[in-house]
């Protein structure tokens, strides 16, 4: 090739000054950066925590537990029913009856035994018995002369002036004289009772429940049921209970009475339970006597609260007792210190606590709180937590 003088050929660049060669160094210089980011996020990620202490182990959660025992708790029933006198007396007309003059008594009024509570008209009956009175006057005076006859034919009959057969016939006819003045006497006696019983009289002592006669009604025997007395003003409960809780009841069992609407409880026992149950209910009553009060009508509605017995339960505090879908539960620590559900059945819930009836026997680990931030099969950190005495 001929060169022109003095004009010199292009020269080609080959060093780092070339434009592709630049590029390639760039390219290589940003790859390397990024593999250097990427191995310092790796190693940083990857750095393993510091060992644990020398005899240490895993975490634990530290939970507190306590050893229930058994104590003796208390069986108690609840139950409702109608309050009613413990001994009610129906009083009616035990005479033949008539027309009431006065009534002398009024609901809620203390009466003793054989006050007077009504008394009826007698006018005719007065005179019956005065009449039956006089009849035995007359008998009595019958009497008297019977007698003097005899008393003069026993005199003569040893002289023979009368003779033994007719001494005879005055000792029957004085004989027979003394039976009617027993017969008046009887019937005067009768009609004075009669009399009596035409006023309406307490049989006991008591208090007036209810009053169902008023001046000028007439009354029989059959007029039924005048007042209603509650004998000494004593009065029950009669409450209504299954026959699995009569089963476990007995007389003289404590009870506490809460009528409705009312701020107090008054206290009894039961003093009779029902030797029946009722077949269509499966219920029996528990009658609790209780002393009067005012406030115990009744009629009333109430509720009872019986102590029928106690025995040795393990007692939790409500912390510790869970229910979900499949019924009462708790969680218990076991020896390798993991947590395991264990179900329970609730027996008597009190101020003092939860009852166990059925589930544990008072020596397991149970865990007083937090139960709900615990899996079964989780192992902890059991702290055990004193019992109160």
């Amino acid at each position: 090739m001929n060169y022109e003088p003095g004009v010199m050929a292009p020269e080609r660049l080959t060093g780092p000054e070339a434009p592709g060669s630049r590029r390639r160094w760039i390219v290589a210089a940003a790859v390397v950066a990024v593999l250097a980011v990427a191995i310092a996020l790796w190693a940083f990620a990857g750095k393993k925590p510091d060992a644990p202490a020398a005899g240490g182990g895993e975490q634990l959660s530290p939970v507190t537990v306590v050893v229930p025992g058994r104590k003796a708790a208390e069986r108690t029933l609840s139950a409702t029913g109608s309050i009613a006198a413990r001994r009610e007396m129906p009083v009616g007309v035990a005479g033949e009856g008539g027309i009431v003059t006065r009534v002398l008594v009024e609901p809620g009024q203390w009466v003793k035994a054989g006050q007077v509570l009504a008394t009826v008209d007698r006018s005719v009956q007065t005179q019956t018995a005065a009449s039956l009175g006089a009849q035995v006057n007359v008998a009595r005076a019958d009497l008297t002369l019977a007698q003097a006859e005899l008393d003069r034919a026993n005199a003569l009959v040893d002289r023979g002036f009368i003779s033994k057969a007719d001494l005879q016939r005055r000792t029957a006819t004085r004989d027979a004289a003394a039976a009617r003045v027993k017969v008046a006497g009887a019937s005067f006696k009768e009609a004075q009772a009669r009399n009596g019983r035409l006023d309406i009289r307490a049989p006991a002592e008591g208090l007036v429940l209810t009053r169902g006669v008023e001046a000028g009604q007439i009354v029989s025997s059959g007029s039924g049921m005048l007042f209603r007395i509650a004998q000494g003003g004593q009065m029950e409960l009669r409450a209504q209970l299954s026959e699995g809780d009569l089963a476990g009841l007995h007389v003289g069992a404590p009870a506490k009475v809460t009528p409705i609407g009312a701020d107090r409880s008054y206290s009894g026992e039961v003093w009779q339970i029902s030797p029946v149950v009722d077949p269509s209910t499966r219920q029996g009553i528990a009658r609790i006597a209780l002393r009067y009060d005012p406030a115990l009508r009744p009629g009333g509605f109430g509720t009872a609260a019986i102590v029928s017995g106690s025995s040795a339960l393990p007692l939790l505090p409500e912390s510790a007792v869970m229910t979900d879908g499949k019924g009462s539960f708790v969680y218990v620590v076991g020896k390798d210190d993991k947590v395991e559900r264990r179900a329970i059945k609730i027996g008597e819930v009190s101020d003092s606590g939860i009852a166990v009836a059925e589930g544990l026997n008072g020596t397991e680990r149970v865990v007083l709180s937090a139960g709900a931030f615990l899996n079964p099969g989780q192992k902890v950190k059991p702290i055990r937590q004193a019992q109160k005495g």
